[in-house]
């Protein structure tokens, strides 16, 4: 999932050598925090947050598959 996140990410941004990408395990959840550059941080949550809302339902997907929950966060 972490490699997903990090792939989608990077293709939006302008700044790629700043994504950082960190997955906190648990046993029936994963969260995984964005970080980016100050400037990308509108194109990746996008317009009414509806970018990082379709990445959260991809996500929310293949957790659910694996019998997990996910949150995807974006960090300052």
């Amino acid at each position: 999932m972490k490699a997903l996140v990090e792939y989608m990410i990077k293709a939006l941004v302008d700044h790629p050598d700043h994504v950082s990408i960190s997955a906190i395990q648990g046993s029936q959840n994963v969260v995984i925090e964005v970080r980016c550059h100050p400037h990308d941080m509108g194109r990746v949550i996008g317009k009414n947050g509806k970018t990082i809302g379709a990445m959260r339902v991809l996500l929310s997907g293949m957790a659910a598959k694996q019998g997990r929950k996910s949150m995807l966060e974006v960090v300052e």
